[in-house]
């Protein structure tokens, strides 16, 4: 195999291009037949998109500095055949797997180090990744779905600040992702003016006693003119319900708990009843507006507990969809083109993780 492939200089800046200095460096996969000839990143019919997405967001390519994480071009341009199974790796190998059961093979990591040093060197205040392949080398995740349109600090430059995003070789073959990409670089464009990773400050009243909600909603909702209600489900049931009056203060009433042996928040049935009739006064008798994510979802659940929401004026999901109907709707989606959070559920995934391994 290492015969069918011409080996690249492992210099940095040798298949790279771009300022040195930029603000803003974008990280492909590898070479495709255009780059393979002159051994420099994004110049075919990929990197030909990416020059008119990044117009459109914003971003001037000249002020970019451009890289792949493996400037060689795979056979038939699949990765599949510069990778193998666990056993081929070796028992100190560190990384990830590339793709289910597909580890990169060790002949091609220095590849990766390689890459580390370029972007070390450049120090931009931003690296775009591009693509699984490149959120695999920079964050440790070959999860481009989750992961992409929240910014982190990445694993194999801690220092530097990660924004991954779809491969413009993926834009060509799913038009539809094309919003997407652009709406990731239009955040990129902002980003890329510092290298700190901002997060907003949030207050969240989480497993609240009686004295907590009634305290938190004399502080926060009493004056509220609107407030967010979001509501998760499970088996069936209402687990929690979120209320938020403003971006940076938010209370769940919950009422499922999976710790408790019932499986019950509130330790009796009277207190249950007492924190649905605090929720039934929140969303009956409170004046303030309400605003729902998928609503219609949400109020099948709260309805049939003779709850009946008033002055539901708004729901961020369908307003979304109106304006932008060629893109997903869900909470995760939105979250990652209108706020700076990270990847809620992915944090969610990883900690689920973390407790089946003790």
């Amino acid at each position: 195999m290492l015969d069918a492939i011409r080996l690249p200089s492992l210099v940095p800046f040798a298949h790279s291009s771009g300022p040195r200095d930029a603000k803003i460096a974008l990280v492909g996969e590898a070479f495709g037949e255009q780059e393979d000839l002159v051994g420099r990143p994004f110049i075919g019919s990929s990197g030909q998109e990416l020059t008119r997405i990044l117009k459109e967001a914003g971003i001037a390519r000249e002020e970019c500095f451009l890289t792949n994480v493996l400037p060689l071009r795979p056979p038939s341009n699949n990765l599949d055949f510069l990778c193998g199974p666990k056993k081929t790796v070796g028992k100190d190998y560190t990384l990830a797997p590339l793709k289910q059961g597909k580890y990169l093979l060790p002949e091609y990591l220095p590849n990766v180090q390689r890459l580390k040093q370029e972007l070390e060197l450049v120090n931009p205040n931003l690296v775009v990744a591009l693509g699984n392949t490149s959120c695999w080398a920079l964050m440790g995740q070959a999860k481009i779905g989750a992961l992409r349109g929240s910014v982190a600090y990445g694993t194999l430059c801690p220092s530097l600040k990660i924004l991954p995003t779809y491969h413009p070789a993926a834009i060509l073959y799913n038009w539809s992702q094309r919003p997407v990409m652009i709406a990731d670089l239009i955040k990129a464009e902002r980003e890329m003016k510092f290298p700190e990773v901002v997060r907003p400050e949030r207050w969240v009243l989480i497993d609240p006693t009686f004295q907590e909600i009634h305290d938190w909603i004399k502080a926060h909702l009493l004056s509220a003119d609107e407030i967010g209600v979001d509501v998760e489900t499970g088996g069936g049931m209402i687990k929690c319900i979120g209320f938020a009056p403003n971006p940076e203060h938010a209370m769940v009433i919950p009422f499922l708990d999976r710790s408790k042996p019932d499986g019950h928040y509130w330790p009796t049935q009277g207190d249950e009843i007492a924190a649905w009739e605090i929720v039934r006064h929140i969303l009956e008798d409170l004046p303030c507006k309400k605003v729902f994510q998928n609503g219609l979802y949400d109020l099948q659940y709260i309805i049939p507990m003779g709850i009946f929401p008033k002055d539901c004026t708004e729901d961020t999901m369908l307003l979304h969809h109106s304006l932008f109907p060629e893109m997903q709707k869900g909470l995760g989606f939105l979250g990652s083109v209108y706020t700076n959070e990270a990847s809620w559920k992915l944090m969610r995934e990883n900690k689920e993780e973390l407790k089946r391994d003790e």
